[in-house]
């Protein structure tokens, strides 16, 4: 078994304290390959941020396991050699069952996300149990969700959806022991998260009256890509076809930030940017084929993004 802590990875225990005192949200960034931990790093770096890095079900599948414990491990050194420790997780996200939970727990991973959110109430309840209980005598942190989030991400997927009832929260949380909590208060996964002209509005009224009800516990929020018009055009000029493609306004984000929400996941944004600066490569050198010729322009794009997301919507720059 590898210890987290022998990797130079944290929890989240602290981070989401001082977050919730603080008033901002740790970005939660996914990641599958080099680029995208080498943009996370250097963007984190750069604007002082502590970080999440999150390995979906899928991303294990595609990157392997093991590569991914140890690009967590060096994720940890390149921040050093960068010039600044900034505090990161290693955060399974959407853990499906107890056995993929004890497998990441098993190699290196220091925080943890049951998604029973499938289940039935009382079935969501005993599932997450049973991953804290088993987290915790590691000191895992341990994410549980209540509602459900339409959209595709990965393997997860849903087609309707379903608001967190805010008279559930007090019960959950004291009955599994949960250290956060991801609810659904209308995010969505991936980039379709609504239709053009529709009016855009997540459900604030639902955070502040599940804050009311567990003061001061961390909440998280998933499907939170804001999904960037000046990125589908630029990939549908480049030869894409991503129409209506409309994802949750920034601003709306920033209101959450600064309630009790401690942690914001973002995916869906930063394949947009890899996506549109390879396009744009694609387009503009067709002989090209060298992989870092695209992929550097994909990976610089992705920092800069990230950057954009910490400062102005996370709040979390100079928090590390």
């Amino acid at each position: 078994m590898v210890s987290y802590k022998d990797i130079g990875l944290v929890n989240t225990r602290e981070l989401f304290k001082k977050a919730v005192n603080g008033r901002y949200a740790i970005p939660a960034y996914n990641f599958n390959n080099m680029e995208q931990m080498q943009a996370i790093i250097q963007a984190c770096v750069e604007t002082k941020s502590p970080v999440i890095l999150q390995v979906s079900s899928g991303a294990r599948k595609y990157a392997n396991q093991t590569i991914l414990r140890y690009m967590a491990e060096g994720a940890v050194q390149y921040a050093k050699e960068l010039g600044y420790p900034i505090p990161i997780v290693l955060h399974l996200d959407h853990g499906d069952t107890f056995e993929l939970c004890k497998s990441c727990v098993e190699t290196g991973f220091s925080s943890i996300m049951i998604d029973g959110s499938h289940h039935s109430y009382e079935e969501n309840i005993k599932l997450t149990k049973q991953v804290v209980d088993y987290c915790h005598q590691y000191d895992i942190t341990v994410e549980g969700e209540l509602g459900i989030l339409a959209g595709v991400e990965d393997d997860v997927k849903a087609e309707q959806h379903s608001y967190t009832r805010p008279e559930e929260v007090e019960d959950f949380v004291k009955r599994t022991g949960v250290d956060s909590l991801a609810i659904a208060i209308g995010t969505s996964h991936g980039a379709y998260k609504f239709k053009p002209g529709q009016k855009v509005e997540i459900r604030l009224d639902i955070l502040a009256e599940i804050e009311k009800r567990i003061p001061g516990f961390p909440i998280v929020l998933h499907g939170s890509s804001s999904v960037p018009q000046s990125l589908v055009q630029e990939i549908n000029m480049y030869g894409g076809k991503m129409q209506d493609a409309v994802g949750i306004p920034e601003e709306q984000l920033r209101k959450a930030a600064e309630s009790a929400v401690c942690k914001i996941n973002i995916d869906s944004d930063g394949r947009l940017a890899m996506t549109a600066a390879i396009r744009k490569v694609f387009a503009e050198k067709p002989d090209e084929f060298d992989p870092r010729k695209y992929l550097g322009p994909a990976r610089d794009s992705l920092k800069e993004l990230y950057k954009h997301k910490i400062i102005h919507v996370l709040g979390s720059d100079n928090k590390a």
